[in-house]
C-alpha cells in the first residue's frame, strides 16, 4: 500500500468519523436503557413502598398502640423479601426492624433515608455496599404517622439489572462490531475498485511517457472509472496514430527535400563541370534549378506557416481584396504545369464577384494548394475544372478534378496534419491543414468530397463584405 493511498486515507477518514458515531450511538443506547431499567426498578419500588405506608397508616389510625407490632407483623410478611428488602427506622436513625431479618451494618451510608428525613417526602439513592454490590434504596418519611420511627426504606440490587444491561451492550457491541467490519470489508473493496485501476492507469501513463503506445488499460467496467479507462485508451490511439502520422511526416519531408535538392545539386554540378555546354542545356539546367528552388521554397513556407498555427502566432492582413485576381493567379500558375503533363485545367471565369475582406496572398496561398493538389493527382488526360460564383452571400469556389480519388477511410482525415492518403505523390501532408486552418480564420469553410477512382472535389466557401 502507498504511503498516502486512497484506501489508507478512507480508513484513517471516514471510519474514523464512523467509528466515533458509533460510539456516540452505543453511549447513547447504553445511557437509555440503563435509565430505562433503572427508572423502572425504581419506580417499582416506590409503588411498593407507597402501598406500605398507606398499609401503616390505615393501622395507624385503627390501633395506633399495637403499631409496632403491626409494623414487624408487616416486615416478616413482606411477600418479596427475596427481591426487596424493607426496613424500619426508628426516630434515632437506627435500622430497628428489616424483612430478611438481618441488621445492617451500622457504618451503612443512607443518604436516601437523610434527604427523606430533612425533606419530609420520598427519596432515592443508587450506590454500592461495602461488599460492592450495587443497590437501589428509597426512603419514605412516617414521622406523621407513627412517632416512634422516621422512615421506612426499601433496598433491592440491581445485579440482575446491569447483568441484562450488559447483555444488551454486549449484543449492541457485538452488532457494532459486525456492521464496523462489513464497511471495512465493503469500504475497502470499494476503494480497491478504483486504486487498482488508477495503478494500472498511472503505470501505463509512465509508458505513454516513454513512447510506447502499444500497451492499454483493461478494464470493463461501465462507471466513470471505466469511462476513464476509456478515455485514455482512445488518447493512446489517437497519441499513436499521431506519431506514426508524425514519423510519416519526417519521413515524406526528407523524401520531399532530398529529390529537388539532388536535382539542383546535380545540375549545378553538370553546369560547373561543362562550361562550354550549348545555350539549350545551361537554359534547362538553371530552369530545374530554379523550378526545384521554388519547390522547397514553397515546402519551408508551408513548415513554417504550419509552425505559427501551432504556436499560436499565425496572423492575417485583412483587407477589402478582389477573390478572382488571386484565384486568376493561382490557376495561371498551374496552367503551363498541367499542359506539359497533359492534364486539362478548365477555368469558369465569372465577369464579377463581391468583395471579400482578407488576407489575399493567404487565400492565393489556398488556391495554389488546392489546385496543385487537383494537379498532382490526377493523370495525364484527366480534367481540373476550376468555378467560382456567389451563392446566398458567399463566395463559392470550386475545384474539381478527374484524378485518383481519396479512398473512403481517408476522406475525413486528409486535413488533419501530417496525414498523407496517397503516398505515391509527392507532398509532406501539411498543405491541406494549412489551407482548412486560413480559411476558417476568413470565417469559411473548406469542404472536400471524393471517391475513390472518379475524382476529388473541393468547395471553398468564403463570407463577402456584402452579405
Amino acid at each position: 500500500m502507498a504511503k498516502k493511498s486512497i484506501t489508507r486515507r478512507w480508513i484513517y477518514n471516514n471510519l474514523g468519523v464512523i467509528f466515533l458515531i458509533m460510539v456516540v450511538i452505543e453511549m447513547a443506547f447504553i445511557y437509555s436503557v440503563q435509565n430505562y431499567y433503572y427508572g423502572s426498578a425504581k419506580q417499582y419500588l416506590a409503588s411498593k413502598i407507597n402501598a406500605v405506608t398507606s398499609v401503616l397508616s390505615i393501622h395507624a389510625q385503627d390501633n395506633a398502640a399495637n403499631f409496632s407490632a403491626e409494623m414487624r407483623n408487616m416486615l416478616e410478611t413482606f411477600n418479596e423479601k427475596d427481591k426487596i428488602e424493607l426496613m424500619a427506622i426508628n426516630s434515632k436513625g437506627r435500622v430497628v426492624l428489616t424483612s430478611s431479618g438481618f441488621s445492617p451494618d451500622d457504618d451503612m451510608l443512607m443518604p436516601d433515608y437523610e434527604e427523606a428525613v430533612s425533606s419530609g417526602k420520598e427519596a432515592s439513592y443508587i450506590g454500592k455496599m461495602p461488599s460492592g454490590e450495587k443497590i437501589l434504596a428509597i426512603s419514605v418519611p412516617i414521622t406523621s404517622i407513627n412517632s416512634e420511627y422516621s422512615s421506612v426504606r426499601m433496598v433491592t440490587s440491581l445485579t440482575e439489572i446491569d447483568n441484562t444491561i450488559y447483555t444488551y451492550v454486549a449484543a449492541v457491541t457485538v452488532i457494532s462490531l459486525l456492521v464496523l467490519l462489513i464497511i471495512i470489508a465493503t469500504g475497502v473493496y470499494f476503494a480497491g475498485s478504483i486504486v487498482r485501476p488508477i495503478r494500472q492507469i498511472s503505470s501505463i501513463a509512465r509508458k505513454f511517457a516513454m513512447g510506447d503506445f502499444s500497451v492499454r488499460i483493461q478494464n470493463n467496467s461501465d462507471d466513470e472509472i471505466g469511462e476513464l479507462c476509456t478515455a485514455i485508451n482512445h488518447m493512446a490511439d489517437e497519441l499513436s496514430t499521431a506519431e506514426a502520422m508524425k514519423n510519416e511526416f519526417i519521413s515524406s519531408v526528407s523524401h520531399e527535400l532530398r529529390t529537388p535538392l539532388t536535382a539542383i545539386k546535380g545540375w549545378a554540378e553538370t553546369l560547373m563541370l561543362d562550361s562550354d555546354s550549348n545555350p539549350d542545356t545551361m537554359k534547362k539546367g538553371v530552369g530545374v534549378i530554379v523550378n526545384e528552388t521554388e519547390r522547397l521554397s514553397q515546402m519551408v513556407e508551408e513548415l513554417l506557416d504550419f509552425s505559427r498555427m501551432q504556436n499560436g502566432r499565425f496572423t492575417l492582413q485583412k483587407e477589402n481584396m478582389d477573390i478572382l485576381a488571386e484565384l486568376g493567379d493561382a490557376v495561371l500558375i498551374y496552367s503551363d504545369k498541367a499542359r506539359r503533363e497533359s492534364i486539362k485545367i478548365i477555368y469558369n471565369d465569372p465577369e464579377m464577384l463581391p468583395i471579400v475582406y482578407g488576407d489575399k496572398n493567404r487565400l492565393r496561398q489556398v488556391f495554389i494548394n488546392i489546385i496543385d493538389n487537383a494537379v498532382k493527382y490526377s493523370s495525364p488526360g484527366d480534367t481540373v475544372t476550376i468555378t467560382a460564383e456567389e451563392s446566398g452571400g458567399n463566395i463559392r469556389v470550386t475545384v474539381v478534378d478527374t484524378g485518383c480519388g481519396i479512398k473512403e477511410s481517408d476522406l475525413l482525415k486528409v486535413k488533419v496534419k501530417f496525414y498523407k492518403a496517397n503516398h505515391t505523390r509527392r507532398g509532406s501532408g501539411i498543405g491541406l491543414a494549412v489551407a482548412d486552418e486560413i480559411v476558417q480564420m476568413h470565417g469559411g469553410t473548406l469542404d472536400i468530397r471524393s471517391r475513390e477512382g472518379e475524382g476529388t472535389t473541393v468547395i471553398i466557401t468564403l463570407p463577402s463584405t456584402e452579405s
